[in-house]
């Protein structure tokens, strides 16, 4: 074989990788999506799961197992991300996969059986299962430049979104009537498509970690030095705080938002009164939203526009929305209050899409490449966390003021605009060179 066809046959270094990437980032949007398929399919089932097992009527064992799924999250994304920047990202993934068919049957077989304990082992099965997500992120990092980044994490983001948007829809199809008993069709729907989803992985994906750049072994499963290694860079630290405010402030919204809808029995002077069918349906709005959104109009603006300036529009379109929600139960005319309620939800999920990718993409570029995994393990925990804290305040700040949520979330959200400007105008990705003034101006 002559010299020039050896040259031919030889690859450079990650060529293969990257060929492939395409294919890969179709496994990972699956992984993602089926993920949040299950988590979208509880959340407007969980009430009525939470009827039938006859748990208590204050709400705090529901509390408890919505929380306990984002507890597990907090706890084993950062230990996901760093095995995959051990072992790889591949191994990790296939891992949350298996759990994902294994803990969706057994959410299908509690409906079944009526039993609450297994729920709950269900749904911190599940936290566990989904806290891949990070690695999931780590692999589109690895397998993007730069340019592409915001678009690779903006197709998570739509995959969040379908999942939000089927989910509901499931939720209908096990609720016909909106007050007959669940079934176990939803979970085991979402085991299957787990399953699918797994064999993709098995047989489709290749691995994304370069074979002698990985980062560290992991030694403990919580290390304080590479805490302080994530949030030794100033502009990271400053965005997590964002995050937290940004997705403690969603979730005050998501939990709370069917309860309002529904019109809790004591606020007798409620404005919205929908039923069962028409709460999922409202869901499955949201999640369609956040997936044409984030798909379709974030995905091809990152092409031109930084994401420090998505992220600071998207945070700053929330505040509208949520102050338009407040004005909606305060004052809006009677007859008016629905249409104000969903041009409030429009306005709300537009900022969300716009914000939440282009901060994943923002950590993501500012990391060491080689602790991409523990960088957005760390992030993904945070995420958790204010999902933990957002949840748990959410309905008691209802029950006290039904407004208070969504006024709070507005204030909240007036200060990620002021976080994220903050954290761009020292991330590394904003040097003199790069134009800064005129990549933040908005």
């Amino acid at each position: 074989m002559s010299n020039q066809q050896e040259n031919r046959d030889v690859k450079p270094a990650g060529a293969e990788r990257k060929a492939g990437s395409k294919g890969s980032l179709l496994v990972i949007f699956l992984t993602i999506f089926i993920d949040l398929l299950g988590f979208g399919i509880v959340l407007p089932l969980l009430p009525i799961y939470a009827d039938q097992f006859a748990t208590d009527s204050g709400g705090w064992v529901i509390g408890l197992l919505m929380a306990s799924f984002s507890i597990m999250q907090f706890l084993f994304a950062p230990i996901w991300g760093a095995l995959s920047d051990r072992i790889g990202r591949r191994p990790v993934i296939i891992i949350g996969l298996v759990g994902s068919v294994v803990f969706y049957l057994l959410f299908g077989l509690a409906t079944i059986y009526r039993s609450l304990p297994m729920l709950f082992v269900t749904r911190i099965g599940a936290g566990i299962a989904g806290a891949t997500v990070a690695t999931a992120q780590a692999y589109i990092a690895d397998t993007t430049d730069n340019e592409n980044r915001a678009r690779g994490m903006a197709l998570i983001g739509m995959a969040f979104g379908l999942g939000f948007t089927l989910g509901p829809l499931f939720a209908v199809f096990a609720v016909p009537s909106g007050d007959s008993n669940p079934g176990p069709g939803p979970g085991f729907v979402a085991a299957a498509l787990s399953a699918v989803a797994l064999g993709m992985a098995i047989f489709l994906l290749p691995e994304s970690r370069v074979p002698g750049k990985s980062a560290s072994a992991v030694k403990k499963w919580w290390d304080v030095k590479r805490l302080k290694l994530v949030f030794g860079n100033r502009a990271i630290a400053i965005l997590l705080a964002a995050f937290f405010v940004c997705i403690f402030s969603f979730a005050n919204f998501e939990t709370t938002l069917s309860l309002l809808l529904k019109g809790p029995s004591d606020f007798p002077d409620a404005r919205f009164h929908f039923s069962f069918k028409h709460v999922c349906y409202t869901f499955a709005l949201i999640g369609f939203l956040v997936a044409v959104v984030q798909g379709g109009v974030v995905r091809p603006l990152t092409r031109y526009v930084s994401p420090a300036r998505l992220a600071i529009v998207g945070a700053f379109i929330e505040v509208v929305g949520f102050s338009i929600l407040t004005w909606s139960i305060l004052f809006a005319p009677p007859e008016q209050a629905v249409t104000w309620l969903f041009v409030s939800l429009v306005v709300s999920v537009i900022g969300y899409a716009c914000l939440q990718p282009n901060l994943y993409a923002m950590l993501s570029r500012w990391s060491d490449p080689q602790r991409q995994g523990e960088t957005l393990g760390v992030g993904q925990s945070v995420n958790a966390l204010a999902r933990i804290f957002g949840s748990g305040l959410g309905i008691p700040m209802l029950k006290v003021v039904l407004f208070l949520p969504y006024l709070v979330a507005a204030v909240l959200m007036f200060f990620v605009v002021v976080l994220v400007y903050w954290a761009a105008r020292i991330g590394r990705d904003f040097q003199p060179s790069d134009n800064s003034d005129d990549e933040l101006s908005v």
